[in-house]
């Protein structure tokens, strides 16, 4: 029997297949081979079409069940992992409105701001755990004020991956840990957030059925499996967040455990079983993938948004005619701290770490008869690390403590700077694993159809590839370097 896994990215959407009886992944694919367009018609702003997604979703499930030639009648179940925070809305004929508000938009970081004054930042942090923010609920608040026409046709809103299963089922359900990456959902009094939606004043009936994250949700209608080449009789059987996915990927369910990853953005992801919030709502705390009210399992997430697009984008303007191999090369020739070269990575909107600040990426302390372009690709790597540093000091001020990091051996984990820079100021070790976000859907979906028992069978044969030690021979060289970027970073905010 197999097990499928969606993963809906802003950059792209990757599909596995693993045989469920050893856990083995036996095709994958990915689409579009360059990133996905991102839409800005603003600065701050950042929109893509979900019809994008399903179309990028049938080349790569095609190119999957080409390749391992299996019969879709044994294609027991699917599950999805998507992009967090971005708004779908929808007409009564399911139609898309307009485009998606995806999850790197910062326009609605002003409401959010100001429902959190005007609901009371305490009832806030108590009953959401974080203020509304730049979230999805402020997202749909912005279009209707800004765009009362299109909001007036609203019949459901839903997040990527609730999109995606919409396409494949035909009907439209969301979750609790969805609701609660939005900000709908109060935890305090179990349901979905009153005090917010009356604040921005919205129906309830604009949310969609809450089913379980693991569980029989629906299944594959008749006119997406002709569209797909797949069969009605799959069902779809989880869904989540890709950060809480990514978590599940590897096993932290948790508390105590943690999860690590840096493709586009760069996410520390804490798993804990007690209310913690940061009263600056600088991290933010979601419902786990394995959350009920009698037994908490609450994700307290760190995002940093420029991370590997700032890899990709110095590759671009100069890197071009080189691998990522040769820029981490070029990288590794450079000493720790880059000569006083510092790079902050924020440039892919506000950041929530910084206050909802959107201060752009700075490129400090150059000077052109030391530094070329090994420092400035060194200091990149660095800059992207140093971020997680200055977050993860936050989440260890209520209570998530690194003392081991879990990540796939994937995009920025393949550079063997980052990995040294992240293990060498943390003090962390970091363990590198055989999964990513499409094969841990893919187990999710095992799970909640009830083909694997537990959480331990459905993960029995994750392997662990690199554990990287942090060296402790180098503490005060990363220290120092660390120091100089944070003053830099501060300088910055306050101007």
């Amino acid at each position: 029997m197999y097990l499928l896994g969606f993963d809906i990215g802003s950059s792209s959407v990757k599909v596995s297949l693993i045989d469920g009886e050893n856990g083995n992944c036996i095709a994958s694919s990915f689409y579009p081979k360059q990133e996905m367009k991102i839409t800005a018609h603003r600065a701050g702003w950042a929109e893509q079409e979900p019809e994008l997604w399903w179309h990028n979703l049938k080349l790569a499930l095609f190119d999957v069940l080409k390749e391992s030639k299996i019969n879709p009648e044994s294609i027991l179940s699917i599950g999805i992992s998507y992009q967090m925070h971005g708004l779908v809305m929808v007409d009564k004929n399911h139609e898309v409105i307009r485009p998606s508000i995806i999850w790197c938009d910062s326009r609605a970081a002003a409401i959010g701001d100001k429902a959190f004054e005007e609901i009371g930042g305490q009832r806030c942090l108590t009953n959401l755990l974080n203020s509304p923010g730049n979230f999805t609920a402020s997202k749909l608040k912005w279009v209707k004020d800004n765009e009362p026409e299109l909001y007036s046709k609203v019949y459901k809103i839903m997040l990527p991956g609730d999109f995606i299963a919409m396409k494949l089922s035909g009907e439209i359900q969301t979750t609790v840990s969805g609701l609660s990456e939005g900000i709908m959902w109060d935890f305090k009094e179990n349901s979905i957030a009153d005090l917010l939606f009356a604040n921005y004043g919205f129906s309830k009936e604009i949310i969609p059925e809450i089913v379980p994250t693991f569980a029989v949700q629906s299944r594959v209608s008749a006119s997406a499996a002709k569209e797909l080449g797949l069969s009605p009789k799959t069902t779809i059987s989880y869904r989540a967040g890709d950060q809480p996915n990514n978590a599940l990927s590897l096993n932290v369910l948790n508390p105590g455990e943690i999860a690590t990853t840096a493709g586009t953005s760069g996410v520390v992801y804490g798993v804990s079983d007690e209310i913690k919030y940061d009263p600056q709502s600088r991290v933010n705390t979601f419902a786990h993938v394995n959350y009920t009210k009698e037994n908490p399992r609450l994700g307290v997430l760190l995002c940093i948004n420029g991370t590997g697009i700032l890899n990709a984008w110095l590759k671009r303007m100069v890197g071009e005619n080189l691998s990522y191999e040769e820029m981490n090369q070029l990288a590794s020739d450079i000493a720790i701290g880059s000569n006083g070269l510092s790079v902050l990575p924020f440039g892919n909107g506000a950041e929530r770490v910084l206050n909802n600040k959107n201060i752009g990426s700075v490129l400090s302390g150059i000077n052109f008869n030391i530094h070329h372009k090994g420092h400035v690709l060194r200091a990149a790597q660095e800059g992207i690390v140093f971020s997680f540093k200055y977050g993860m000091d936050i989440m260890q001020n209520i209570g998530i403590n690194a003392s081991v990091i879990r990540a796939g051996k994937a995009n920025m984990f393949l550079s063997p700077i980052f990995r040294d820079t992240l293990a060498g100021i943390t003090g962390a070790t970091i363990e590198l694993y055989n999964t990513d976000g499409s094969v841990g859907a893919a187990r999710g979906a095992g799970v909640g159809s009830g083909y694997y028992k537990s959480f331990n069978e459905a993960f029995s044969n994750l392997k662990k590839l690199e554990t990287i030690d942090p060296d402790n021979s180098k503490k005060t060289e990363y220290q120092d370097a660390y120091n100089n970027w944070k003053t830099k970073l501060e300088n910055t905010i306050s101007e």
